[in-house]
């Protein structure tokens, strides 16, 4: 399997059992769901670039996932991101055929469109290096 792909499921799995999250969000999607209760959190697509080094093979991942929420105020919002990034950031660091070499956030940001849900994105960039 490759290391985007790796990747993409140790975040599934660390979002899906995470403090702040398990039972508040009713499911982490890899995709935009047909249907789901608010909040929810997607994973967008990914972006993987070439990091490679003299003496091995390695990827950088840049990752995108927005929590929606229709809640009334943004609260409940900020305390989903903290807990997003607390998880991306304990992620194993050992993956198959893979190891995290660094997580970096990007950035942050909640937005909202007139009556429409909030949205909160949280980007990181993630670099692998395959184990040989």
């Amino acid at each position: 399997m490759s290391a985007a792909n790796e990747l993409q499921a140790a975040v599934i799995a660390a979002l899906a059992g995470a403090d702040g999250i398990e039972g508040l969000a009713s499911g982490v999607f890899d995709g935009p769901p047909a249907r789901a209760a608010f909040p929810y959190l997607v994973i967008g697509d990914g972006l993987s670039l070439d990091w490679s080094h003299k003496t091995g093979r390695g990827r950088e991942h840049r990752l995108g996932i927005t929590i929606w929420d229709e809640a009334g105020r943004a609260a409940r919002l900020h305390g989903l991101i903290g807990a997003v990034e607390t998880a991306i950031e304990a992620l194993p660091r050992d993956l198959p055929g893979n190891r995290i070499a660094s997580i970096v956030l990007l950035r942050s940001r909640i937005v909202r469109t007139p009556g429409g849900p909030w949205g909160g994105l949280v980007e990181y960039r993630i670099r692998t290096l395959e184990i040989q």
